[in-house]
């Protein structure tokens, strides 16, 4: 199905591609600083799904549909900066909680995997990075293209999955230590909340 050395470039490019931060390791950094390991992998797992579905939708064909329109484009950019922007404003807005005060409470789980599912899906960026990298290794003539993509979009995402676990799992860590020194508490939060604004008006800046 697949020659051994587009599988070879796949996986050093998605390896590359992985270790160089972007727009998701940003947030998940921002969400490890402010609530620990725990809540860093619930929200990784969301963006999974989010990004789960953008493979699927380049597997089917719908992706394309989706970048020959530039409204659905428009509309999918604005939904997912509106949100970061909301989450950033939010943050600015939530005086920080020490870890070992007694009215500490982590975030819902459900709505810390939500926020994050919703970050993978409101970023047109990958749906139209997907369907330009994946078709570079598949084989045509060997099997269905379909086949090909979806195997190439899921080895994609899981290998994401591992490499944003790492980066919640380190995030996480520190985010647990400025929580039990509240002196940090107060910088934690700008910084989180700038990261959520700054990622949210990039967004709205990409054409």
């Amino acid at each position: 199905m697949f020659s051994e050395s587009k599988l070879i470039l796949f996986f050093a490019a998605t390896v590359a591609m992985i270790l160089t931060p972007g727009p998701a390791v940003l947030y998940i950094v921002a969400r490890g600083f402010s609530q620990g390991v725990r809540s860093t992998l619930i929200s990784v797992t969301g963006i999974f799904v989010g990004n789960l579905s953008h493979a699927l939708a380049a597997a089917l064909g719908l992706s394309a549909v989706f970048a020959s329109s530039p409204l659905a484009y428009a509309m999918l950019k604005y939904l997912g900066a509106g949100y970061l922007l909301y989450l950033g404003i939010r943050k600015f807005m939530t005086k920080p909680v020490p870890v070992t005060d007694p009215t500490f409470q982590q975030e819902n789980a459900a709505a810390v995997f939500r926020q994050g599912m919703m970050v993978g899906l409101f970023n047109p960026k990958i749906a139209l990075f997907l369907l330009a990298f994946l078709p570079q290794f598949t084989s045509p003539g060997t099997s269905p293209m379909w086949l090909q993509l979806l195997i190439l979009g899921v080895a994609f995402v899981l290998m994401g999955y591992v490499g944003d676990s790492c980066f919640a799992l380190l995030s996480g860590s520190i985010g647990g230590w400025i929580r039990r020194h509240p002196k940090f508490g107060e910088m934690e939060r700008w910084i989180s909340g700038g990261i959520f604004c700054l990622l949210g008006i990039g967004l709205l800046l990409i054409k």
